[in-house]
């Protein structure tokens, strides 16, 4: 298997491969990938904990950007998050909103009032169920936000030229098996 094969690190890293094409163990220049189990453990306490701090600082920054898009247009980032989430799946009742968001019932019909108010969104009949209603885009006034997100998604591209498609689908795996974990985690604390 070649390093471009595993996804390219032992290009980046400066390892040398063998005539295999096997790059030494990054630790140790082990080339049977064996690792102590003791050094296994720590390296992984020590990835977990790194794991962590970044997490914690991407968080932070997320909602710091999510935050000053927001405010350029007179919303918080619940509701531009909710924007989003209507963006995605479509026209959602309130139920389905509560479901996605986490957010209690009367904490999205506050929301959904706010966003309609602002005229972001608007109450329209269910198409299937005329007792109900479903909240959809105003698409004219959320094209103002999508200016916002231009420069932003070409830094996102730019970015991941750095990764493989393999790093980048171990990211996609991570990054979906956490947003399940905290939509659960948010669905705890409505309750």
């Amino acid at each position: 298997m070649s390093s471009e094969e595993r996804g390219g690190s032992a290009k980046r890293s400066g390892a040398t491969a063998d005539a295999a094409g096997d790059p030494p163990d990054a630790r140790t220049g082990d080339r049977t990938g064996h690792v102590p189990a003791d050094d296994t453990d720590a390296r992984r306490a020590q990835t977990l904990e790194r794991l962590m701090t970044v997490g914690r600082e991407h968080s932070g920054v997320t909602v710091m950007f999510h935050s000053a898009v927001a405010a350029r247009q007179g919303l918080n980032a619940t509701e531009t998050k909710t924007l989003d989430l209507l963006q995605r799946f479509g026209p959602l009742t309130a139920k389905d909103l509560a479901g996605h968001t986490g957010l209690a019932p009367a904490s999205v019909t506050g929301l959904i009032d706010r966003l309609e108010a602002k005229g972001f969104v608007r109450r329209v009949e269910h198409p299937t169920d005329k007792r109900r209603v479903v909240v959809e885009l105003d698409d004219g006034k959320i094209a103002e936000l999508a200016g916002f997100f231009e420069d932003w998604a070409r830094d996102v591209v730019d970015a991941c030229e750095e990764f493989s498609t393999d790093e980048l689908d171990t990211v996609v795996r991570f990054l979906s098996v956490m947003s399940e974990r905290q939509r659960e985690a948010a669905a705890r604390l409505a309750r």
